[in-house]
């Protein structure tokens, strides 16, 4: 069971790194006027790479139950539920709550914490 819910738990990370990065260029940076150009190059490459981000810890999430360590597992776990819990935390501040996001990565903590 603590396998599953860890992999639960690196599936949505995966997902929902996804949907940061298909909103982020499809609603953000659609609307957003950033000049010069190169600087729009640089803040949407640098919003990828939480994506990108995301989608690594994810993997390590759901790879973590066949890792022959529980150290590695311990680590995992920790630094992935601080990562996202602070992600969490950060867009609950930032948009006073209104955003489905913190709810999001708050799950992935919780799984990632229970799989434990």
């Amino acid at each position: 069971m603590r396998d599953l819910l860890l992999q639960c738990s690196g599936l949505a990370a995966i997902v929902l790194a996804l949907i940061h990065g298909l909103l982020g260029e499809t609603k953000v940076f659609a609307r957003a006027s950033i000049e010069p150009a190169r600087l729009r190059t640089l803040i949407r490459l640098v919003w990828q790479a939480g994506t990108v981000a995301w989608i690594g810890g994810g993997v390590l999430l759901l790879v973590a139950p066949r890792l022959e360590s529980s150290l590695a597992r311990h680590w995992i776990v920790a630094t992935l539920a601080i990562v996202f819990g602070f992600a969490a935390l950060a867009n609950a501040f930032a948009t006073r709550g209104r955003h489905f996001g913190w709810v999001g990565m708050g799950a992935v903590v919780a799984l990632a914490v229970a799989g434990y």
